[in-house]
This record gives structure tokens, sequence and C-alpha cells, in this order.
């Protein structure tokens, strides 16, 4: 899932601003649209029949100007079994995370773990420190916010990123403060009772980078979100409820929402000022509507996290002579921490585990920090500097990156495009590693977790189709309806016997009958059920 992002122009992206006011381009394929969605599409021989319900579905006439891909693959020789314009350029969507989260997750490691340390920069005399306490942020994406005490990253199937856009997204149990939280307490255990200067965040591993929308950060804290929760009152009239999270100064959050009679219309509108740390809530709730999630933005992550360990530090038993509420002092921070001792370190879960969640929840600012990591590990500052390091993982893994074009992590720039076969490449590989069961199993399962939950829960297909889904919509004023760029999905079929065939499908260039969301959800079960299909017909 992908939600409409702007390109912006950078000193080596010109390309992407002349694209700026365009949600979509027009499909790179060259296949005219409309075409006869049959095997004989494809350019590869001796293909199985394709499965009439999917013939059928993608003959809707709601397709009728639209372009539909089909790759499905054995998994030991690669022969296709079905193929569908397989060598031509979609938008993909989401599925482009298939890739942009392989290249960390391969360079990484899937058992590195993020360390994330404070030093103590100053003099310790007893237990007062003179001088700074410094957290250098390592672009670690929970900072323990989501993990379980088994030490797994926790997820909803609609994750809290898309409560703006979506109805009906939830929040994970976990305390989004649980990393600074267990810093704070390493620091008082180290014997530091008293800090006589700043906290202070140092963000400089890279450069937050516009480009890519969400925009990774080296701290980030709650996916640099502040929740706000609003439940009905007790009875129609009456100010709604309102919780929100995580609670650090200097964020202030009011509401004049009001309880409205049952059936009525809910509608919240989020307000922030004062650079994003004076939040209100306005509009209605009805009596009977269940608890409704919203999101602000965190406009700062380093001040936040600044001052989020401060009042941690406060509860931890340190006393702190710093505001919270002040800014970030980086001109404050050293040039290295060569001699200066480390007080505390939280250490993240695998890195296979954010690779799950990316996965399974469509995480956008995750699949765009992969970019930024990806440029650590060749010792830049820069993101766009990740772009070849995945460049590089792609050709050792036997992708050909020709049929792939990337300007983010998430797969929602209007430059983006992947091949059908260029996707199916990249889950076969996966299928060579020891990891191909991790893998596979990151990925949202049909009828079962992730985006695909809700899709097919009493087919015969349900828990036996892994798939990574995709989507790019917008509006057509024009014709007051929705403009669906991309649905797909691509991931594994699981065929018994341990056999796993990999598959991509999706349809570009479709469109809803009116302005209606749920259109989409329409196409985007059309898309499951060809998924279903795919994997319920017999091997061949």
């Amino acid at each position: 899932m992908t939600r409409p992002i702007r390109a912006a122009a950078g000193p080596r992206r010109s390309v992407a601003a002349v694209c700026a006011a365009l949600l979509f381009v027009t499909l790179a394929s060259g296949t005219a649209a409309g075409a006869d969605p049959t095997p004989s599409a494809s350019a590869d021989a001796e293909q199985a029949p394709l499965d009439p319900r999917i013939s059928e579905i993608m003959r809707k006439p709601d397709y009728r100007y639209a372009q539909w891909g089909l790759l499905q693959t054995g998994p030991d020789d690669g022969r296709v079994v079905h193929g569908l314009f397989p060598d031509q350029f979609f938008i993909p969507g989401s599925t482009a995370k298939l890739i942009s989260v392989s290249g960390p997750w391969q360079t990484l490691g899937t058992d590195h773990r993020f360390v994330t340390p404070v030093y103590a920069v100053g003099e310790r005399n007893g237990g007062t420190l003179t001088g700074d306490l410094d957290l250098v942020a390592q672009g670690d994406l929970t900072m323990g916010g989501r993990t379980r005490p088994d030490g797994t990253v926790a997820y909803t199937d609609l994750d809290h990123t898309y409560a703006n856009d979506f109805p009906g997204a939830t929040l994970t149990p976990e305390n989004p403060l649980a990393g600074i939280d267990h810093l704070a307490r390493q620091v008082r255990e180290s014997g530091i009772t008293r800090l006589d200067g700043d906290v202070i965040v140092d963000s400089r591993i890279f450069l937050p980078d516009p480009v890519l929308d969400p925009t990774p950060t080296p701290l980030i804290i709650n996916d640099n979100l502040i929740d706000l929760t609003t439940a009905p009152g007790a009875r129609a009239g009456a100010d709604a409820r309102l919780d929100w999270r995580p609670k650090v100064a200097p964020y202030e959050v009011s509401s004049t929402v009001k309880t409205v009679a049952a059936g009525r219309p809910t509608a919240v509108t989020v307000t922030a000022t004062e650079g994003g740390t004076r939040i209100r809530l306005s509009g209605t709730i009805a009596a009977d509507a269940e608890p409704l999630l919203r999101t602000s933005p965190i406009a700062d992550p380093a001040a936040f996290g600044r001052a989020a360990l401060i009042e941690a530090l406060r509860r931890a038993g340190v006393q702190v002579t710093a505001d919270p509420a002040g800014p970030n002092p980086a001109a404050r921070l050293p040039r290295d921490y060569a001699g200066r001792p480390r007080v505390a370190a939280y250490t993240s879960p695998p890195y296979a585990q954010y690779a799950e969640l990316i996965l399974k929840v469509s995480h956008n600012l995750g699949a765009n920090l992969g970019i930024c990591l990806l440029a650590v590990t060749a010792g830049s500052k820069q993101c766009e500097d990740g772009f070849p390091v995945l460049a590089d993982f792609l050709d050792r893994a036997g992708v050909d990156r020709e049929q792939v074009q990337l300007m983010d992590g998430r797969g929602g720039n209007p430059a983006d495009r992947v091949t059908p076969r260029a996707l199916v490449q990249m889950l076969a590989y996966w299928q060579r590693t020891p990891d191909a069961r991790l893998f596979r199993e990151a990925l949202p399962v049909l009828g079962v977790d992730g985006l695909l939950a809700e899709n097919c829960r009493d087919c015969p297909a349900r828990g036996k189709v892994f798939g990574k889904t995709g989507a790019a919509v917008g509006g057509d004023a024009l014709n007051d309806r929705l403009a669906v760029g991309a649905i797909t999905i691509a991931g594994y079929l699981d065929k018994g016997g341990g056999r796993f065939d990999t598959f991509f499908a999706g349809v570009n260039g479709a469109s809803t009958p009116t302005a209606d969301p749920a259109g989409v959800l329409t196409i985007a079960d059309d898309l499951a059920m060809i998924a279903a299909y795919l994997q319920e017909s017999p091997p061949r």
C-alpha cells in the first residue's frame, strides 16, 4: 500500500521534478489497452491454460482501458506457468518493497541489530555529570516502541501510519518510549544522578532526504507520529474522550470534538501549529462509533527525542537542569566520541524483524529508511548513495536491474517502474537462500495477516498465498472518480509438497466507477482472488 507522494527536485534528480505535479504517468509498456488477457500475450511458450475465473476478472468492463500483467514460474527451473506481458514496465506500488527491503536485509544481514548509544561528554564528580549526554542515533526504525517481551516486533493488520488515510487503523499496545526509557534507566544505573548540562541527539549518521517521502530521520520514535484517539462520550452532546501518545514536552493536544447521535456522521479534523507542537482536534463522533485513530507528524524528531530522553531521565531518578522544551543543541556535539564513556545503549531486534514489519503492513517510512541505511554502509551521509548499493545487490541476486526503475524505497514515486519478471527474479533469489522460509513468511498471508488479512478468509487458498500488495491511487476530478494507477500483488503460491511457485499479478490504469474509495477495495479484492485462483490451479 502506498499513499500519493510528491517528487522533489534535487541536484541529481531533475527528471523527478518534471513529474512533480503528476501522480501517475502513462504506462511505459506500449501495449494496447484492453489487450486480450491470455497467456499468449507472453513471449514464453508451452504455458498452462489460464484459469477461466482469472480471465473473467480481467475481462470485466471496469478494466476495458487497463493493462494487466501476470507471471507465474515454477520453483526449480523457473519455467513459466503463466505469463502476460512479463517483460513490460508496470507501476509497482508497494510490491517495489520486495526489492527495497531485500537490499538492506541481505546487506546488513538477517541478524543485524542497531545499537543506539548514549555518551557522557564532560566531567564526572561522583554522581554529577557536568557536561552533556549525547544520544547517537543509528537509524533504528522503532527504538523499542514495538518490541514485545519475546523480542519480536509488533504490528497490527492496518498500521497506525495509515490512520489518516483509511478507517480501522489500530495501535499496538507497546510503549512508544520503551527504548528511551531503557536508555534513561541505564544512565541512572551507571551512577549518574545529576546532569548539569544538556541532552543532545546526534543525528549525523545520515542527512534527511526530502525526495524520500515520508522522509527517514536518524532518530525515529513512534514512526515520527503523535497518535490521537477519539472515543464518543457518555451521550449525544457530550465532549468526546481523547487520549494521545507519546506524551512528550512541549507537545500539547486539545479537542473540541462533540459526541452526536448514533448513526450520525463521524468527522474529526486534526490541525497543528507552532511547529506541530500544538495539536487540536475538532468535529464530531457518533455515539455508537468505535474509537477513531488519527495521527499528527512530529516535525523535529531530534528535538522530540531530546525532550523524551530528558523526561525519561527524570522518571529514572536523574536530576536534569536542561529544559525539555528547548531546541536540540547539535552545535555542541563533539567531533567524535573517542575516549568518551558510553553510559547506556539500546539494542534493537534483528533486522529480519523490521523487514517483517515493513512487508506485513507496507511500512513506507521503513522502506525509505532502508535506502539511507544502504548509503551508510557505503560510508555516505547522502541517502541517494544507497541506490548504487542496491544496484550491486540486485546484480548479485540475478535480478535484471534494467527492468527496475526506482526513485524511492516505498514504490510511490511517479518514476517507479518494475517488470513482472524482475519481481519474480527477486522472489526466486530468496528461494535459493537459507532465509527462504523467513522471507516468505514475512509477507502478508492471504486471509491471515497483514494487508491480506481480510481477503479470501473462507476460500481454499487461505493461508497458502504469501504476497506483497501494492497500490497507487489518486483523484480523477474530470470524471468524479478515482484513478487507479496500480493494484499489484507478488509473492509465493504454496502448491503443496514443499513447492512454492513465484508470481506477480497486477493491473495498471484502471479506474473506479465513482469517487467512493470502496471501489479501490473491489479492485484489490480482484487481485487477491487472482492470486487465490493461481494457487488453487493444479500444479503443472
